[in-house]
């Protein structure tokens, strides 16, 4: 799948174009099963923001939840493997959700809020500070490292 691909089917509503994609990265390994993970993050914590009903809301915030402790697993268990940093820091600045996990991908830091602290490393590093990009950064991450893996 290249980038537009990868792309439309995180925009889109599509369960079972959702779930090939998943499907097509869990066969990539260890790399496919943290970019899954990654995606359903992203996506749920960008569905429930346009939830109106709290049921929807609650339910994709609750799969984004399950997804970070997926990934938080899979990143201990192969991050550096993969050449992948990441991290827990607290945000003062945030009253309820105050853990963000960090993860350090080639095309950029992603970021997740949460209100409570998973397993996994603290974070060296800092925020980026650029907002609204994680989807973005993602789905390249998931097109040209997963699918077209760059020569070493």
């Amino acid at each position: 799948m290249n980038y537009i691909d990868v792309m439309q089917v995180y925009a889109g509503v599509n369960g079972d174009a959702t779930r090939r994609l998943y499907a097509l990265l869990e066969e990539r390994g260890p790399i496919g099963h943290v970019a899954v993970n990654l995606f359903r993050c992203h996506k749920n914590s960008s569905r429930a923001k346009v939830y109106r009903r709290s049921s929807s809301r609650g339910a994709a915030y609750d799969t984004k939840q399950w997804a970070m402790s997926n990934l938080c697993r899979l990143l201990g268990e192969h991050a550096a493997a993969l050449g992948i940093a990441w991290g827990w820091r607290e945000d003062p600045k945030q009253e309820v959700h105050r853990w963000v996990l960090y993860v350090e991908l080639p095309t950029g830091q992603v970021s997740f809020h949460t209100d409570v602290r998973g397993d996994g490393p603290d974070y060296a590093g800092e925020w980026d500070g650029v907002k609204e990009v994680g989807h973005d950064r993602i789905c390249r991450f998931i097109a040209h490292h997963v699918f077209e893996p760059q020569p070493a």
